[in-house]
């Protein structure tokens, strides 16, 4: 370098160099959320209303966003925790912040909670574990939006050995056909039945086209020794047992 060049450089002046800017404060969800952990893991979910608990499972979900307005949206639109799980893909995704996947795998949530509710009646004696029935029920078909009819098949033990939807009719009928059911129940081996629908109106009170299709089962059944031990109608805010309206 020439004594003209060392002469030039030294000089310009030294650009003194710009400041680091502060740093990104961090979304205010994260602390959030790593404090509604710690209150999960040291008090458990009884101590948990329905939007935090929904907003511990959407964490997991979407897990770059302020998940608290979402489950809040949620249960304004479906009313409960269980109903929102039990609400139609394409439903939950009328709600701001829920996509396809997050609904898919709400629905994956809904049906492992169903998986584990029938695994409480499995292969046991159903007559006995009548709230654990009645629990399964309610979270495979209170929050349909069509009507199914539901046969749960017994062995001579009263143990659950199938459950099938034998029909799916529209939102206030299902067409079912005593012969069917029957057949069904041979081919089975079953000594008897529970027979269960859904009203998706919400109100469980048996139709009089309910009470009379029960009968017609019940006297199919007698000719061939399956007894039909109850019907079932389960509502978004209940159930209603023929047995014990005395219906049947």
């Amino acid at each position: 370098m020439s004594d003209d060049e060392r002469s030039f450089f030294s000089e310009m002046p030294v650009q003194p160099r710009a400041k680091a800017g502060p740093l990104k404060d961090k979304p205010h969800y994260l602390g959030h959320r790593d404090r509604l952990r710690e209150r999960f893991a040291s008090a458990g979910a009884d101590a948990f209303p329905d939007y935090e608990l929904l907003e511990l499972l959407l964490f997991r979900l979407i897990p770059r966003a302020d998940t608290k307005p979402v489950a809040k949206a949620l249960l304004a639109r479906f009313g409960t925790f269980a109903e929102v799980l039990g609400a139609p893909v394409g439903l939950l995704q009328e709600v701001k912040g829920i996509g396809p996947t997050v609904a898919l795998d709400l629905k994956v949530v809904a049906a492992t909670a169903q998986r584990m509710a029938r695994g409480e009646v499995q292969g046991r004696e159903v007559l006995s574990s009548w709230t654990q029935l009645l629990a399964y029920c309610r979270s495979a078909m209170a929050f349909e939006a069509r009507e199914q009819f539901r046969i749960l098949f017994l062995d001579k033990k009263n143990a659950l050995i199938a459950d099938e939807v034998q029909q799916t009719g529209t939102v206030d009928h299902t067409p079912v056909y005593p012969r069917e059911v029957v057949k069904r129940a041979l081919e089975l081996s079953a000594t008897a039945i529970i027979l269960v629908h859904n009203h998706p109106s919400g109100d469980p009170t048996p139709s009089r086209a309910d009470i009379e299709m029960t009968k017609e089962i019940i006297e199919a059944g007698k000719r061939l020794g399956i007894a039909v031990h109850d019907h079932i109608i389960i509502g978004r805010k209940g159930y209603a047992s023929m047995k014990g309206l005395l219906l049947i």
